[in-house]
């Protein structure tokens, strides 16, 4: 197995989808990763030569991913819910925080059903 960003990549398929593997990295930026470092989207992990997977990882580099990405994510949150921001309440509750309907499937998404003032049984 590979191992970019620290994270091991499955061999048997295309680089591609592989590098979607790691946190941060979906497929529109693991496509212009690997045309920046000038390798065929379509070959597999497996067939990668080292010079090659050297070449990815200076160009992911370039990129926030894994822990750094989940850190600062979660420094975000905090920051939302110390000054008491609307979406820095709606995560302290653990309900939706992007407009969803909390009728119906809100509890189902975050765990323990909440109780949802003013809903009548």
């Amino acid at each position: 197995m590979a191992r970019i960003a620290g994270v091991d990549i499955p061999n048997d398929k295309r680089v591609v989808v592989s590098l979607t593997y790691v946190y941060g990295i979906g497929l529109s930026l693991s496509k212009q990763i690997l045309k920046d470092a000038n390798i065929s989207e379509d070959t597999r992990v497996k067939n990668l030569t080292e010079d090659e997977l050297n070449r990815i990882r200076t160009e992911m580099q370039k990129y926030n991913t894994e822990g750094d990405l989940r850190r600062e994510i979660t420094l975000n949150i905090k920051r939302l819910m110390e000054i008491g921001s609307y979406r820095g309440i709606r995560h302290r509750k653990g309900l939706p925080v992007r407009g969803q309907n909390t009728r119906n499937n809100a509890r189902t998404r975050k765990g323990k059903p909440k109780a949802i003032a003013g809903k009548k049984k």
